[in-house]
């Protein structure tokens, strides 16, 4: 089915093209959503835009649309607003025929996109021997929540974790291994390092303080990149240890990627300097290969060049991004790419782009986005850190999201003097509280730097994912409570649309469609959070003035049907979220 807005954008060009010619065909019917109800609920603002075009006034412009458009199967007679405006109301008839046609569907009537492609978005990223943080937070969720809409909408996604497992911190790392735990070089099986993070740091303090392990370091480097076969095993210890680290904070969030780290690309380094050199683009500035940018300059004002090898000979990460970006291409067929990264990259990935395109390896058919997201900051407005100073371990955020959750639920209970099991207690605990973490992230535009706050983001009312989670369950209560399966109500139950309530609930199911192929462009999955939520105050609105269960039949069946529909609404669009739903609170 396709959406209301896309059948009128639909009937707008038709009539453009029977009022003003062919030559209209492809002209933007700029159709949106009405800002406030009483204009409609749609509204063209075409005759504005085509008064040059046409040498016609707004509204003789719009007269003429007008009186060409057929809309009597979806909307009351357009009306003409103010210089020129034209504004839809959707008939009731219509809804209610749109709404009896995708009760039975489990996509609630929406369409794959026309066009689908292969894209692959970009996301999370941590570095190996290091763990998850806050930093991650922010690239990991809106980067599964992208994917999942994608994938919903049809696209072949590839969800690609480029990992940080190499480079010249790994040296240090190896011969701090053969230091402290030589017996891992030959053993075929991996062993426990513990703390990987202490690990870390304690091979760093020795690399900073000791000249002679400094140069044991580059050693191991050299040995790496060499192939050699005890520093090689070492290097896998170090990242299988790291991805099981990490897979327990993916399987914590429910995600789901397929690594692909710096080390994949390696091989690909030395042919992506060769090509920019035979391209033309490849400069020698103080022994090291680079392309000076366009649009690019330093505080001198001079162009500011992009080092693709450096002056030892080793690579760096606009190298490693290169290949990347030309293997994405030409080896896995992506049609559209999407780094989803914090804003501070911005400039190294419209850097990296540039060159790209400037040597012929990104087509006109190929799409190439940087998603850019601000930082998470503490409610002092500053990053946010531990007490102590330091950056907050993603597993310890995510765990105390859980815990005061749980103690909020805990003292819900007792207040209602209610009796439940451990297993429900903890699954709703951890369902809700990091929902509450992913869906305070999702609601803020991405763009924007948000603060963290559990106070806020585990309230059970106001835009969270905790008051979503309740009005899915207060629906639930309703099956319960009236002993019904809404599975159940049968392909024949017909929704009657009487009341203004009822109408606007019905209005906003039909505009999911909408929303995510809105939020498939732009990227910002905010659309949905705020669609989900609208919808639940709709629901509730509905709800409080719309008796169900002692509704006379007919009446009763329609309003029990538009509540099956708005809990099925808000688990798809949780789900796209990466949330799942609860039956109980």
């Amino acid at each position: 089915m396709n959406s209301t807005l896309e059948q009128l954008k639909a009937k707008v060009e038709q009539a453009l093209i029977a009022a003003f010619g062919n030559t209209m065909a492809g002209t933007d019917p700029m159709l949106v959503s009405a800002s406030n109800p009483k204009f409609g609920d749609y509204q063209s603002n075409a005759a504005m835009s085509l008064t040059k075009q046409l040498g016609q006034s707004p509204r003789a412009i719009a007269q003429a649309i007008v009186q060409h458009l057929d809309i009597t199967d979806i909307c009351e007679p357009a009306v003409i607003a103010g210089p020129g405006f034209i504004n839809f109301t959707v008939k009731p008839h219509y809804l209610e025929s749109q709404l009896n046609s995708i009760q039975t569907e489990p996509c609630l009537g929406v369409l794959s996109a026309k066009h689908v492609q292969r894209v692959i978005v970009d996301f999370s990223s941590p570095n190996i021997a290091k763990e998850m943080h806050v930093g991650h937070l922010r690239s990991t969720i809106i980067g599964d929540c992208i994917a999942r809409i994608l994938e919903f909408r049809g696209h072949d996604v590839l969800r690609l974790n480029h990992v940080g497992d190499w480079g010249t911190q790994f040296g240090m790392l190896i011969a701090y291994l053969r230091e402290v735990c030589p017996e891992a070089l030959t053993l075929s099986n991996a062993i426990d390092l513990g703390d990987l993070v202490t690990f870390y740091r304690q091979a760093k303090q020795r690399f900073d303080t000791d000249e002679v392990f400094q140069e044991t370091a580059r050693q191991e480097v050299v040995k790496l990149q060499a192939g050699a076969k005890d520093t090689r095993h070492a290097w896998q210890l170090l990242c299988e240890q790291s991805r099981r680290e990490f897979e327990v904070i993916y399987e914590l969030l429910d995600i789901h990627l397929t690594e692909r780290g710096e080390s994949f690309y390696n091989p690909l380094l030395a042919d992506v300097v060769k090509d920019l050199d035979e391209s033309g683009l490849l400069v020698e500035n103080a022994g090291a290969k680079c392309v000076f940018l366009e649009g690019f300059t330093n505080k001198e004002g001079e162009p500011l060049p992009l080092i693709v090898q450096k002056s030892d000979g080793g690579y760096n990460y606009a190298t490693t991004d290169l290949a990347a970006l030309r293997y994405r291409i030409e080896q896995d067929g992506a049609q559209r790419i999407i780094y989803v990264t914090d804003a501070g990259q911005a400039n190294h990935f419209a850097q990296v782009f540039q060159v790209a395109q400037r040597a012929g390896w990104i087509p006109d058919t190929i799409k190439v986005v940087h998603v850019p997201f601000g930082l998470v900051l503490g409610e002092d407005g500053k990053k946010l850190k531990t007490r102590s100073g330091e950056t907050v371990r993603l597993r310890d955020l995510l765990d105390e999201a859980i815990a005061r959750f749980r103690t909020y639920l805990e003292t819900r209970i007792a207040e209602e003097n209610r009796n439940e099991t451990e297993e429900f207690i903890a699954e709703v605990a951890q369902v809700a509280g990091i929902s509450a973490v992913k869906y305070a992230d999702l609601s803020q535009n991405r763009t924007s730097n948000y603060v963290f706050s559990y106070d806020k983001m585990l309230a059970d009312k106001g835009n969270t994912a905790p008051y979503l989670l309740y009005a899915y369950a207060r629906i639930q209560s309703i099956s319960r409570k009236g002993n019904i399966d809404f599975a159940n109500l049968g392909a024949d139950a017909k929704i009657l649309l009487q009341e203004e309530t009822e109408l606007v609930l019905a209005k906003h199911l039909l505009q999911l469609s909408e929303v995510l192929q809105k939020v498939e462009q732009d990227l910002l999955p905010n659309h949905l959070c705020l669609y989900l939520y609208d919808l639940s105050q709709k629901f509730n609105q509905f709800y409080e003035q719309c008796p169900v269960l002692k509704a006379e039949e007919a009446v009763r069946t329609s309003r029990l049907v538009l509540c099956d529909l708005t809990a099925r609404t808000l688990k798809l669009g949780l789900s796209l979220l990466g949330i799942p739903v609860l039956e109980r609170m």
